[in-house]
């Protein structure tokens, strides 16, 4: 099995760190907001058994991981932009199929949406499609918000997210992404990304690509799958299907074989 490599691709956003293997038609995974592309190594690892003639392509996004931070609040369509940088940077000029998980689903909806020719399939995991609502602002993302901007990735607030993230199917791993953070670069990520996300269900009509949305079995208050196959319905060509887990990221740690079969699966369906 080849070797992940590291590259370093600049963008609007600063440097995007990406790690990268193999050849042939090309898979971008974009990680959950609070941890990095750490988060993807089991599903890589299966893609490397199961889909050995891709090239596999993890970025970190701003903040995250071994990317640039951020010094100020930026938007999701500037994520957006910086994928397509990303993109152009490593010479990927053909269409991708593109698998986010929660926030990466996020950025994998608004390409598909403004940036067409770039994505050849979308798959979201645990990726809820409507914008945070102000009860869930005011009782949990600002306190946990301000909390971190206090004093940083405390055991509570770690907690916290571990929860949201994973559920039952916490990884000590996973989480320390967040608490090895740049802390000035997660704040702001922390505010633009969770605080001000917005509701991207106005551009599902404007998805041509075919279109798998991934919910976890277990996670009922996140993004159960009545709400992804709910979504799916306004889409051209999109379905949902469950996976393993009782977090948006707990698939990727607990089902990563299934995932990646099921993606598999999915690129190899015939297209009209």
């Amino acid at each position: 099995m080849a070797k992940l490599t590291d590259e370093f691709v600049p963008t609007t956003l600063g440097r995007l760190h990406v790690l990268r293997r193999g050849s042939g038609p090309a898979t971008i995974l974009w990680h959950s907001l609070f941890i990095d592309s750490r988060s993807w190594l089991p599903v890589i690892d299966a893609l490397g058994e199961l889909a050995s003639d891709r090239t596999v392509v993890a970025i970190d996004g701003p903040s995250h991981g071994m990317s640039d931070p951020t010094t100020r609040d930026f938007t999701f369509d500037e994520c957006a932009q910086a994928a397509a940088d990303v993109l152009d940077g490593i010479g990927i000029g053909e269409p991708v199929d593109w698998v986010g998980n929660a926030w990466g689903g996020h950025i994998g909806i608004l390409l598909a949406a403004t940036q067409p020719h770039r994505i050849r399939t979308l798959t979201t995991i645990g990726t809820p499609v409507p914008g945070l609502t102000m009860r869930f602002r005011v009782t949990k993302g600002w306190p946990l918000v301000a909390l971190y901007r206090l004093a940083g990735p405390t055991q509570f607030v770690c907690s916290r997210l571990s929860d949201a993230l994973m559920g039952q199917d916490a990884s000590e791993e996973v989480i320390d992404a967040f608490r090895q953070a740049d802390r000035r670069g997660m704040y702001h990520a922390m505010r633009s990304m969770m605080l001000k996300r917005p509701s991207l269900q106005d551009r599902l009509p404007h998805i041509g690509a075919p279109t798998l949305m991934l919910a976890a079995h277990d996670d009922d208050e996140g993004w159960p799958l009545h709400e992804a196959e709910a979504a799916c319905a306004t889409m051209h060509n999109a379905r949902a299907d469950a996976v393993l887990g009782g977090g948006r990221v707990a698939p990727l740690l607990v089902d990563a074989r299934v995932v990646a079969q099921t993606l598999v699966d999915f690129w190899a369906a015939p297209r009209h």
